[in-house]
C-alpha cells in the first residue's frame, strides 16, 4: 500500500475556486489549455505519484546511494531508477522545459500543483529531473551556441546542479574561492573545491551540466565578482550531443544525512584531476543575477516540498485517528466498563488533527496564491503589461514566505503533531512519519536557513522596496477583513492581526533608522533579532486571509451542498476559524516582544553562553 495519498479534491478547489484559474486558460499564452485538460494532468499524475513515485520512496531511504571513490561515481536504487524513469518517460519534463525546444506553455498554478504531488510521494525524483528547468537558464541567458546546450538538456534527459556553496563560504557565497581562468579558445578552466551539491551526480543521466559560480581571474571581491559557467561532466558534440572525454568535475564525497538518503549530496572538485572546462553563461560577468533564476525557482521548490510533506503526514495521522482504538470517551471516562473509541474521538488529537489541516491546507493555497502571481507575470511579461513590475515585486515578497515560513511550520507540526498522532508507532519505521520528519529537516536549512529569509524579508523585499509590494498586499487583505458577511467575527481578528503586523514593521524600520545615527550603530541588532518573528507572524496573516477567503467559498455553498461536498465545505470552515481563533491572537504578543526589544543579548559575553 502506497505511503502518500494526494488531496487532489483541494488542489482543484484552490487552483479553480479559490484562485479562479480558469480564467487564464484557453487565452494567451495557455491557449491551448482548458479546465478539463488540466484536471487531466492532474489526475494522470495523481495516480502516477501514488503508485509508480510512492514505490521506491523506502528503500530510496534505507539503501541510499553508493558511492565509489576511486571512479567518483554515485548510483542509485534499481527501485528508485524506474520510479524516476515512469515520470521522465511519461513527458512531465516538458512542463519545465522552454517552449522553443520541446517545452509546453503551463501555467505555474498547474506546473505547482502538479509538483507537489510529486515532492509529496518521492522528492527525491523532481530533485534529479531538474535538468529541463537548469535549461530555462541557459537557454534564456546564453548565447546562441549555449541555447545548443539548453535543448540538449532536454532532448537527452541530461541532469543539471547549481554550485554556490564551498567548504569555507556556506551561506556567505561571497566568501567563495573557486577561480576561473579563460583559455585562448574561450573556454574557462575552473578550479576549486564545492560543497553540499545536491545531484552531484548518479547513474540517472548520462551527463550532467554543472553551473558554477566561481570569480574569474583579477575580478573583485563579494558576489559582484563572481560569473555563473556551465561545466559538463563529459564533454560532447554541440550539435549532436555526443559523449567525449571525462571533463574535471569529480565528485570526491557523498554526505552521509539524517534524510532524503536517495538524493546525492556531493563534495565536488574542480580541476585537480584533468582541467573542469566550462562556458562563461551568455558570455556576460553576471553569475550571482543569473544564479537567482535557480536560487528563486529552487526556494519554490522546498517550500512546495515541504508542505506537500505535511500534507502527506496530516492524512497518514487522520488516517490512523480513525482506526486507532485507544481509551474511552472523555465524558465517561470515569466509567470502568465504557466503551473503547477510536483516538479522533479525543479532545486533544482532534484538536492537534484539526492544526494540522488548517497548516496543511492554508500553505498549499499559499504555494497555489504564489504561484497564481507567477501565472500573471507570464502573462503580462508576453503581452508586455505595466503591471509587470508590480507582479514580479509581489512574487518577491513571496517567496521568502513559501520558503522560510512554510518549510519551518511544515518541519515542527511533522514531528509535534502528524507524528505524535501515532504516539509510540510514530517513531518506529512502520509508519512513514519518522522518514517525513527526517526529510523535511532539511528543508528549513538549504537554500538559504529561515534566518537568511528572515533578512532577506525585511531588508530587500521591503525595505528595499520601499514597502509596495507589501502595502498592496496588505490593502487587499484589509480590504478583505473589513468585508463583513459571511465569517464576519473572524474577519475583524484578521484585521487587528493585519494591523498588528503593520506596527512590527515599523518598529523594525525605526531600529533601522536608528541605527544610522553616530553613536546607535547597535540598533540594527535589534532588527537582526526580530527579522524571523516578523517572516514567521506575515505568514501566520497570509495563512488566515487565504483559509478566510476559502471559508467564505464554502459558506455559500453549504446550504445546498451534500454529502462528501458538504463534508469537504464544513471542514474548510472549522478549519479557518480555528485557525484564526488559535492562531492569529499570538501575533499581538510577537508584536509586544518585538516593541520591547533592548537587544541585550548582543550584550552577554561568548563565554557566559
Amino acid at each position: 500500500m502506497s505511503h502518500y495519498t494526494a488531496n487532489l479534491r483541494d488542489i482543484e478547489f484552490c487552483l479553480f475556486d479559490l484562485l479562479q484559474r480558469e480564467s487564464i486558460l484557453g487565452q494567451s499564452i495557455y491557449k491551448d489549455l482548458d479546465r478539463a485538460t488540466a484536471m487531466g494532468m492532474l489526475e494522470e499524475i495523481k495516480r502516477l505519484a501514488e503508485n509508480d513515485l510512492a514505490a521506491s520512496f523506502v528503500e530510496g531511504d534505507r539503501v541510499g546511494t553508493t558511492f565509489d571513490k576511486e571512479t567518483g561515481s554515485v548510483t542509485v536504487p534499481p527501485s528508485f531508477k524506474k520510479s524516476y524513469r515512469a515520470y521522465m518517460d511519461q513527458g512531465w519534463w516538458s512542463l519545465d522545459a522552454p517552449v522553443e525546444i520541446g517545452g509546453t506553455a503551463t501555467p505555474p498554478s498547474l506546473r505547482w500543483a502538479i509538483a507537489e504531488m510529486i515532492l509529496g510521494s518521492n522528492p527525491a525524483i523532481h530533485i534529479y529531473a531538474s535538468g529541463p528547468s537548469f535549461a530555462n537558464v541557459a537557454y534564456y541567458l546564453g548565447t546562441d551556441e549555449q541555447k545548443k546546450i539548453a535543448q540538449l538538456m532536454v532532448e537527452k534527459d541530461w541532469g543539471a546542479t547549481m554550485q554556490l556553496t564551498e567548504p569555507d563560504a556556506g551561506s556567505d557565497v561571497g566568501a567563495g574561492r573557486s577561480k576561473a581562468v579563460q583559455q585562448p579558445d574561450g573556454t574557462w578552466h575552473i578550479t576549486g573545491t564545492k560543497r553540499f551539491i545536491t545531484s552531484g551526480d548518479s547513474d540517472l543521466n548520462e551527463n550532467i551540466i554543472h553551473f558554477v559560480l566561481a570569480r574569474p581571474e583579477g575580478a573583485g571581491p563579494g558576489t559582484k565578482g563572481l560569473s555563473l559557467f556551465l561545466v559538463p561532466k563529459f564533454m560532447f558534440d554541440f550539435n549532436t550531443g555526443a559523449l567525449g572525454k571525462r571533463n574535471g568535475a569529480y565528485v570526491t564525497n557523498v554526505e552521509h544525512k539524517m534524510g532524503l538518503n536517495v538524493s546525492s549530496t556531493c563534495e565536488m572538485n574542480l580541476g585537480e584531476k584533468e582541467p573542469a572546462v566550462g562556458y562563461l553563461l551568455g558570455d556576460v560577468h553576471n553569475g550571482i543575477a543569473q544564479m537567482f533564476k535557480v536560487i528563486e525557482f529552487a526556494r519554490m521548490m522546498v517550500g512546495t516540498k515541504a508542505i506537500s510533506t505535511l500534507s502527506a503526514g496530516y492524512l497518514q495521522a487522520l488516517s490512523y485517528a480513525k482506526t486507532r482504538v485507544q481509551g474511552g470517551d472523555m465524558k465517561v471516562m470515569n466509567q470502568k466498563d465504557s466503551p473503547r473509541v477510536t483516538i479522533i474521538k479525543h479532545p486533544d488529537v482532534r484538536r492537534s488533527l484539526m492544526v494540522q489541516k488548517s497548516y496543511a491546507e492554508g500553505m498549499r493555497a499559499l504555494v497555489m496564491y504564489t504561484a497564481s502571481i507567477q501565472d500573471e507575470i507570464a502573462i503580462a511579461r508576453a503581452e508586455g503589461s505595466e503591471k509587470l513590475d508590480d507582479l514580479e515585486k509581489l512574487n518577491d515578497l513571496l517567496l521568502p514566505i513559501v520558503k522560510g515560513y512554510g518549510s519551518e511550520k511544515s518541519w515542527v507540526l511533522l514531528g509535534t503533531e502528524s507524528l505524535q498522532t501515532f504516539g509510540g508507532s510514530g517513531f518506529t519505521q512502520d509508519w512513514p512519519l519518522e522518514q517525513y520528519v527526517r526529510d523535511a529537516k532539511i528543508d528549513t536549512l538549504y537554500e538559504g536557513t529561515t534566518a537568511i529569509q528572515g533578512l532577506d524579508f525585511f531588508f530587500r523585499k521591503i525595505v528595499k522596496d520601499g514597502g509596495r509590494a507589501i502595502g498592496l498586499l496588505g490593502k487587499e487583505i484589509g480590504k478583505f477583513a473589513a468585508s463583513g458577511g459571511a465569517n464576519a467575527a473572524e474577519k475583524e481578528k484578521l484585521g487587528k492581526a493585519l494591523a498588528d503586523i503593520n506596527e512590527m514593521m515599523g518598529s523594525l524600520v525605526g531600529y533601522a533608522m536608528a541605527s544610522q545615527e553616530a553613536g546607535s550603530e547597535a540598533e540594527i541588532y535589534k532588527v537582526g533579532l526580530n527579522t524571523s518573528r516578523l517572516l514567521m507572524s506575515t505568514g501566520e496573516v497570509i495563512i488566515g486571509w487565504l483559509l478566510l477567503r476559502q471559508a467564505d467559498i464554502a459558506s455559500e455553498r453549504i446550504p445546498s451542498a451534500t454529502g462528501k461536498d458538504l463534508d469537504f465545505y464544513t471542514g474548510k470552515v472549522a478549519a479557518a476559524s480555528h485557525f484564526i481563533r488559535t492562531v492569529l491572537p499570538h501575533i499581538t504578543a510577537e508584536k509586544k516582544i518585538m516593541e520591547s526589544e533592548t537587544g541585550d543579548l548582543m550584550e552577554i559575553p561568548e563565554s557566559a553562553f
